[in-house]
C-alpha cells in the first residue's frame, strides 16, 4: 500500500481554515487506499481527533507556545520546528508527501523531503494568493499595511519553491491554474479543489418534519468563518447597519473566531447593533447546523478569497447566499449565490433584503443553492474524483 505523509504544522486554534478542511476530509476517505501519517501541530492534532482522524497515525511536532507572542514567532518557530522534523522521516520512491498550505511550517519541510528523494511525489495545496497591499481594494490598505505586506512578502517564498519543485499543485480556482504553469510542469497537474460539503445531516433535515419554514426563523442572515481581514467581517458589520436601516428588526448570526475577535466585538458597539448581531463563537458539527436551520440567508462578504467552503455548508441546509462578485467565486458559486459589485455595502445590504423580502425570489434560489451542493460538493464524489485525479492518474498509486 503507498504511503501518504500529510504536512499541517501550521493549524491553529480550534477552527478549520478551507486548507484544514480539504485534507480532513481527504484523509477520511482516502485512508483504505494509503497508509497515512499525520505530521501536525498540538492544535492541529486535537483537531483531528475531533473530526474523526483519532485512529489515523499521528506525530506531533510544534507546540503552540509561542502563539502567544505573536505571528511572526509562530511561524518562525514551526518553520523551523517542521525543517528539523524533516530530517528524521524516511521516505522511498513512489512515496507521497502532501503539504496542506503553502505556509512555510508546511510547503518548506515538503521541499526538504523532495530533495533529500526525488523520487517521492509532493502534492502542494495552495489554496490563496496574498492580495497586494498596496492596491485599495485590498483589506491591508491604510493601517493595516504592514500586516499585509508582512502576508505577501512571506508567502512568496512558498509560491517560487512549489511552483519549481513540487509535482502536483492543488487550487482551489480557474484563475490560478495559469500561475503554476511551466516549461516543465502541464495544465494536468495543477488541480482545481473547490471542497466538498457533507450533506448527509442536511438532507435527512429537510426531508423530516422538523424543516422551519424561512418566516419562522431566527436569524435573518448568518456568517460562518474566520474573524479574518480576508473574510470582511468588520465590513459585514458596517452592511447589517445598513440592512437595520431598512429593517430594524434584522437578526444576524456570526459564527466563528480570529485575529479580529476584540475588533468584531468593539465595531458591534460602535454602531449600536449588539441587539441585532449574535456572536456565537467557533461552532461545528450539530450546534452549526442549529444556526443554518434557523437562517434564512448565508452571507459570504470576503474581500478575497479562494473560493470559501464555509457557505456553501450553509447552502446545502437551503440558504441562498450573498457575496461580492469576486473572480474565484465564479468558479465556485455559479448560481445559488447573488453577486454584489465588488465592495458596494449598499447593494450588498439589497441583495440581503431583496432576497427576505421576495419569496418567489427567496424560494427561486434556495433551490438553486441546493442543487449546486448537490451535484457539484458532495465531499464523497469530489474526494474521489481528486483521487483519480491526483493519483490513480498520476501513476502513484
Amino acid at each position: 500500500m503507498k504511503k501518504l505523509f500529510v504536512i499541517a504544522n501550521w493549524m491553529q486554534g480550534n477552527g478549520l481554515s478551507g486548507g484544514d478542511r480539504i485534507f480532513i476530509e481527504l484523509v477520511k476517505r482516502w485512508q483504505l487506499q494509503l497508509n497515512i501519517t499525520l505530521f501536525l501541530s498540538k492544535e492541529g492534532s486535537a483537531i483531528c481527533k475531533r473530526h474523526e482522524l483519532g485512529d489515523i497515525n499521528q506525530k506531533v511536532w510544534a507546540s503552540n507556545f509561542f502563539s502567544r507572542w505573536g505571528y511572526l514567532v509562530d511561524i518562525l518557530y514551526r518553520t523551523l520546528n517542521s525543517i528539523i522534523n524533516a530530517f528524521s522521516v524516511k521516505t522511498v520512491a513512489g512515496d507521497i508527501i502532501f503539504s496542506s498550505s503553502d505556509f512555510w511550517p508546511d510547503s518548506f519541510p515538503a521541499l526538504i523531503l523532495k530533495k533529500r528523494n526525488p523520487k517521492i511525489t509532493w502534492i502542494a495545496g495552495f489554496y490563496l494568493f496574498a492580495p497586494k497591499p498596496w492596491q485599495k481594494n485590498s483589506p491591508y490598505f491604510g493601517k493595516n499595511f504592514l500586516t499585509g505586506f508582512l502576508y505577501w512578502i512571506g508567502q512568496l517564498p512558498a509560491y517560487y519553491i512549489i511552483r519549481k519543485y513540487a509535482d502536483i499543485v492543488f487550487v482551489t480556482s480557474q484563475p490560478d491554474v495559469d500561475r503554476f504553469i511551466t516549461h516543465i510542469r502541464s495544465k494536468e497537474s495543477v488541480i482545481v479543489i473547490r471542497g466538498g460539503v457533507d450533506t448527509i445531516s442536511s438532507k435527512n433535515y429537510l426531508n423530516s418534519n422538523n424543516f422551519i419554514p424561512p418566516d419562522k426563523r431566527i436569524y435573518d442572515a448568518c456568517f460562518v468563518g474566520r474573524f479574518h481581514y480576508q473574510k470582511g467581517v468588520l465590513e459585514l458589520i458596517k452592511i447589517w447597519k445598513i440592512v437595520c436601516l431598512k429593517n430594524p428588526q434584522a437578526h444576524l448570526a456570526m459564527i466563528g473566531n480570529g485575529p479580529l475577535d476584540k475588533e468584531v466585538k468593539n465595531l458591534i458597539k460602535k454602531i449600536g447593533l449588539s441587539k441585532n448581531i449574535y456572536l456565537g463563537g467557533f461552532l461545528d458539527g450539530p450546534k452549526k447546523f442549529e444556526i443554518f436551520k434557523q437562517s434564512r440567508v448565508v452571507v459570504h462578504p470576503a474581500t478575497f478569497d479562494s473560493g470559501g467552503m464555509a457557505a456553501a455548508e450553509a447552502m446545502a441546509w437551503g440558504l441562498p447566499g450573498v457575496s461580492f462578485d469576486l473572480n474565484s467565486l465564479k468558479t465556485y458559486y455559479p448560481k445559488g449565490m447573488l453577486k454584489t459589485s465588488c465592495f458596494d455595502s449598499n447593494e450588498f445590504a439589497d441583495n440581503i433584503i431583496s432576497l427576505l423580502f421576495n419569496p418567489s425570489k427567496y424560494k427561486s434560489m434556495s433551490l438553486e443553492a441546493l442543487q449546486l451542493v448537490n451535484e457539484e460538493w458532495e465531499w464523497n464524489n469530489r474526494a474521489k474524483e481528486i483521487y483519480v485525479q491526483a493519483i490513480a492518474q498520476n501513476l502513484l498509486a
